[in-house]
């Protein structure tokens, strides 16, 4: 087992997924690697980038969902986030500033057999994009929303973004920003989404496994990864994400386990109140009975959304699945309606739509 795979637990939490729905003859000759799913196109990001390490857990665990490459597509909107469907050898759109969702939205909804993925940074998403990723959330669109956080506006050179710390010097903001940062994982919660994520750019373990999750997800998946730009925000999450810290400085949620963390595995969450704290397990009679168990699949949110809201340097960071509720998604709630519309009054005439009710001639 490798260090990556002895620390970062599998976020899967052995439950296993649900495959998609294929044709049994597809279901023989979907075949793929990783290879197949890497484009002709020359990958151009800054050296150092944590794009990188996102583009190529991405192109890992594609081959895992059966799907052939026809059938899936990568949407993205503008920022570095952006470029990462050229480098997938799939269909793809590159479309305007934070509106991949409302694209995805359409396409799913006109093509529900595709799979589609949204990939997305803290500022195409939370600022002009903030409608959208609302509302794809609360239809619950079939569709997995990869967000980059890196805290900055990284592709037009360094400005506060909605996810900047409270204070934060950039070049929009000279002497501070004194906007209260936006917490992505509390709004995908606030928006209902079924299924919510986080990971970090160098786990890379843990981040394949987190899409993966992701990706067998049916309904609105929002994963946010904590992405490191080395060159206007080096060392963002630096302070909790580094391979000699992480292990007391972050909390691998596990579905139905206490929530343990620490190299000794001695500190844990503990509720008192309505407010979660740091314990120390042997100390004033703490014992592992006493600690908050991670429950993915609360119908109500509240465990996650305290969860979204404990950060370093107050608390551990939660990384894993939040989140993973059944929902009836978008395209499958407007199926029925539409079946059951040609139930109540046959398959309809659209001449006849056209051409009867209140109409008139202009000469």
């Amino acid at each position: 087992m490798t260090d990556e795979a002895a620390s970062m637990t599998d976020p899967t939490n052995g439950h296993e997924p649900a495959q998609p729905a294929l044709s049994p003859e597809n279901a023989e000759i979907i075949k793929l690697t990783r290879k197949d799913f890497v484009s002709d196109q020359e990958v151009r990001w800054c050296p150092g980038c944590g794009d990188y390490s996102i583009l190529a857990q991405t192109q890992k665990v594609m081959p895992d969902f059966g799907y052939p490459k026809e059938k899936i597509v990568f949407i993205s909107g503008i920022g570095c986030s952006g470029r990462l469907p050229y480098y997938m050898n799939t269909y793809g759109f590159h479309t305007i500033h934070g509106r991949a969702p409302t694209l995805a939205t359409g396409l799913k909804a006109a093509r529900p057999d595709l799979m589609v993925w949204v990939i997305t940074g803290d500022g195409d998403a939370l600022s002009i994009g903030g409608n959208h990723v609302l509302h794809s959330m609360r239809r619950n669109v079939d569709l997995k929303m990869i967000m980059f956080n890196n805290r900055i506006y990284g592709l037009t050179k360094g400005q506060a973004s909605p996810t900047s710390e409270f204070g934060k010097r950039t070049k929009s903001t000279p002497v501070g920003t004194v906007d209260t940062p936006i917490v992505p994982l509390t709004i995908a919660l606030a928006a209902e989404a079924s299924f919510v994520a986080r990971s970090v750019d160098t786990h890379t373990e843990h981040l394949q496994q987190t899409f993966n999750r992701a990706g067998f997800h049916k309904g609105s998946a929002f994963v946010e990864v904590l992405q490191n730009c080395n060159i206007f925000n080096d060392g963002a999450f630096r302070d909790f994400t580094d391979r000699e810290v992480r292990e007391d400085r972050m909390l691998v949620l596990e579905h139905g386990k206490p929530m343990i963390f620490g190299k000794d595995r001695n500190k844990g969450i503990h509720l008192r109140g309505l407010h979660p704290e740091v314990v120390t397990i042997g100390e004033d009679g703490v014992t592992e009975a006493d600690l908050l168990v991670h429950d993915e699949q609360a119908e109500e949110p509240y465990l996650a959304l305290m969860l979204s809201r404990m950060f370093w340097p107050d608390f551990p960071v939660p990384v894993g699945v939040l989140r993973a509720v059944p929902r009836p998604t978008h395209d499958q709630l407007i199926e029925d309606q539409l079946t059951a519309a040609v139930a109540a009054g046959g398959e309809g005439d659209l001449e006849k739509a056209l051409f009867s009710g209140e109409t008139w001639t202009v000469e």
